[in-house]
């Protein structure tokens, strides 16, 4: 399954976030695979798209940021996939 990601750092957080993003340690653990990251270009918010069948496994990974980030995740579906339900749902 596809899973997207948002975080925002806690306030005073910014600095120490940083410090570990840049020495790898925002690599995804075992079990889940990065499929992408953006940052917003006002520094606000990032999003991670991940790819896993393991909902443990991104548990890991969100305790090793819960001090410094407030996270929220979604399980997502491409566009054609959200479309052959509409299609369905609709009837056609």
């Amino acid at each position: 399954m596809k899973v997207m990601s948002t975080w925002s750092a806690r306030p005073g957080a910014f600095d120490d976030a940083i410090e570990r993003f840049l020495k790898g340690e925002a690599a995804p653990v075992e079990g889940v695979k990065l499929l992408g990251r953006w940052h917003s270009v006002d520094l606000s918010t990032g999003f991670s798209l991940y790819e896993t069948d393991d909902p443990a496994a991104l548990h890991r990974g969100a305790l090793r940021w819960v001090d410094l980030l407030e996270l929220q995740t979604y399980v997502v579906i491409e566009d054609a996939e959200a479309g052959a339900n509409f299609a369905q749902f609709a009837g056609k």
